[in-house]
């Protein structure tokens, strides 16, 4: 004879309730896990978001009113995990730091591409210098330490190589598909090209070689 209480419910375990945080941050893994699957351009269905999440759809509005809100955090939490494995990184001279920045644009093309959607779609409330306090800290110790001449552009200079580092992995694909080249060798002539760039922001004038 089966208890009264026991049928349907019987070999199941009852979900324990979560809390804002746990929800938001199963949300964002979730977001995480759909933009590293499908792409970032491929669109994110907030539905397939919350499914992934185990949540009721609505809890996404509740928690982060839009979904550009939702992709905007997402971004956050990549840039504030990544952040956590980079010990040392702003104690790095100018060079070691924009060549580092590089390599890990490169291993993080997801992210970048999330980034260009929300500047692109005029976030106003999106950063692409979300550590920028700390960044200009650096440039003033690489100014001091010689690490950059003391005439130097440096808040120019870092906004620049950024750009150059997110455009390029950006259109990396495209470029080897164009160009012929393994994506493996370009990124690697890539990688020289631009460590010459650093090379000529972090010389002096007065040691630079003359143009013939």
């Amino acid at each position: 004879m089966t208890d009264i209480g026991t049928g349907e419910a019987a070999g199941k375990t009852r979900r324990r309730r979560r809390s804002r945080e746990e929800t938001e941050a199963d949300l964002l893994a979730a977001a995480r896990t759909l933009l590293e699957r499908d792409g970032v351009l491929a669109g994110v269905n907030l539905r397939e978001i919350a499914t992934e999440a185990g949540v009721n759809h609505g809890q996404i509005y509740q928690y982060f009113g839009s979904r550009q809100s939702l992709l905007r955090a997402a971004a956050a939490d990549l840039v504030e995990r990544q952040a956590k494995d980079r010990d040392g990184h702003w104690e790095r001279p100018f060079a070691e730091r924009r060549l580092a920045m590089f390599q890990h644009r490169l291993d993080e093309p997801e992210l970048v591409k999330l980034e260009a959607l929300l500047a692109l779609d005029r976030d106003d409330s999106f950063s692409p210098l979300p550590r920028f306090p700390q960044t200009l800290q650096s440039l003033e110790r690489d100014k001091a330490d010689g690490s950059l001449p003391q005439d130097a552009d440096a808040v120019a200079a870092h906004v620049m190589t950024a750009a150059a580092v997110m455009g390029y992995a950006i259109f990396r694909e495209a470029y080897a598909r164009d160009t012929g080249l393994p994506l493996d060798e370009l990124d690697e002539r890539a990688a020289r090209a631009f460590g010459l760039m650093i090379s000529g922001l972090a010389t002096p004038p007065s040691q630079q070689t003359p143009q013939a």
